[in-house]
């Protein structure tokens, strides 16, 4: 069975002494639930999972009905150490007070329960950790799969992973790819967005937020202004509400509008987004072409790669090991830009997407990056760029 490296780091953790929350957060799908349960049967430590997900809104005592259980199985196995999982956490109201809560009385009690909690609402949850549980856990984001665990997992080549992106449930799909279709968007695009987005937070236009997110799935990898947005959604919205929506889908680890780097933080948030989804499946499952007609099709072939590069970096943007951006100058254009600690670092792709590109030199010129990357077959396949860690190009 394949094990995400993030496995060994978690256990690493779990076997110290008991000082703070471990936190899995990551989007739906990723398999946050199956690296848990692979661990739990690997530790020697007694453990009690448990999932938020089925329990009613209005249950807050269901968290700590749940502590209870374990701290009484503690004493009856007379255990020196325990660990509580507890999945779908951000189901519940208030569950960073009533954690912190328990956590406290543990901590007075020298009680050593090793507390896990998983969640597929980044947004959600990063409220409820900075409002009660600050300086109380550390976090670890499980992004999607990349192309390296694909490859290992179900032995795909490059061109299958660009297109059908690496959802591991789907895999088994891809064989008939209009059942895979109708997986993606029914079990998983509309799973996230109902129960990670519309349950769980105040959306005045749910109908507008689904149609952003499938214009932005067919659009990734390029660059459309607010304004030229609600044109095509043809919606009497605002720009307010399309970026806020656009930050709620990205909380959910499904789409992201990347934003225009400059040296001032104030000028990057006001430029064109560049749309751009963290699993290419997202794409292809809105795309009415199929995997044998794409490839036929250099245009549309070199968006697919395009957004594969994109949502590479994008994955690792999401884990916070460094920021990504674009840069557009008139008709200059770069198509990424990474930063971490200070240094940036210029990509370029060029595929068979034609379009004009000779945004780089005038990008060098005005913010002298750390290093260029072309990725093209002379240079950097896109296929090798996608198996490397891009924290690591700095």
């Amino acid at each position: 069975m394949f094990e995400r490296s993030e496995l060994q780091e978690i256990g690493k953790r779990l076997h110290e002494p008991r000082k703070f929350i471990q936190v899995i957060s990551g989007p739906r799908q990723v398999g946050k639930t199956t690296l848990i349960m692979q661990l739990l049967k690997k530790l020697s430590i007694p453990s009690f999972y448990e999932s938020a997900d089925a329990i009613p809104a209005g249950n807050s005592l269901w968290i700590d009905q749940q502590w209870e259980a374990v701290r009484f199985r503690m004493k009856s196995q007379n255990a020196g150490d325990f660990i509580l999982v507890i999945d779908e956490i951000q189901k519940i109201p208030n569950w960073s007070e009533t954690v912190k809560k328990n956590w406290d009385y543990d901590s007075i009690n020298n009680l050593n329960i090793k507390v896990v909690l998983l969640g597929s609402s980044r947004l959600l949850l990063q409220q409820g950790l900075t409002e009660s549980l600050a300086g109380r856990f550390e976090n670890i984001i499980l992004s999607h799969w990349s192309f390296e665990e694909v490859n290992k997992a179900f032995g795909w080549d490059a061109d299958t992973f660009a297109w059908f992106g690496g959802y591991p449930a789907s895999a088994e799909l891809i064989s008939d790819e209009n059942r895979w279709k109708r997986y993606i968007r029914d079990s998983l695009i509309e799973t996230s967005i109902s129960k990670d987005i519309l349950m769980l937070t105040r959306v005045d236009k749910p109908a507008l937020l689904k149609n952003l997110f499938e214009l932005g799935s067919l659009f990734s990898g390029q660059i459309l202004s607010y304004t030229k947005m609600l044109g095509q959604l043809q919606d009497a919205g605002n720009t307010t509400t399309l970026s806020h929506y656009l930050k709620l889908l990205g909380s959910a680890g499904l789409l992201t509008g990347i934003e225009k780097y400059s040296a001032s933080p104030v000028r990057a948030r006001s430029g064109s987004p560049k749309f751009q989804v963290y699993n290419n499946a997202l794409l292809s499952s809105q795309s009415p072409l199929t995997f044998s007609n794409v490839r036929k099709n250099p245009s549309e072939w070199g968006r697919v790669i395009e957004s594969a590069v994109g949502a590479h970096l994008a994955n690792e943007s999401l884990k916070g090991n460094l920021s990504l951006y674009h840069w557009r100058d008139r008709n200059d254009e770069v198509d990424f830009v990474i930063e971490r600690n200070g240094k940036i670092i210029g990509i370029e792709v060029k595929s068979t997407f034609s379009r004009n590109k000779r945004g780089m030199t005038s990008f060098q010129k005005k913010y002298n990056p750390f290093k260029t990357i072309c990725i093209d077959e002379n240079m950097i396949p896109w296929h090798e760029f996608i198996r490397i860690n891009p924290a690591e190009l700095f």
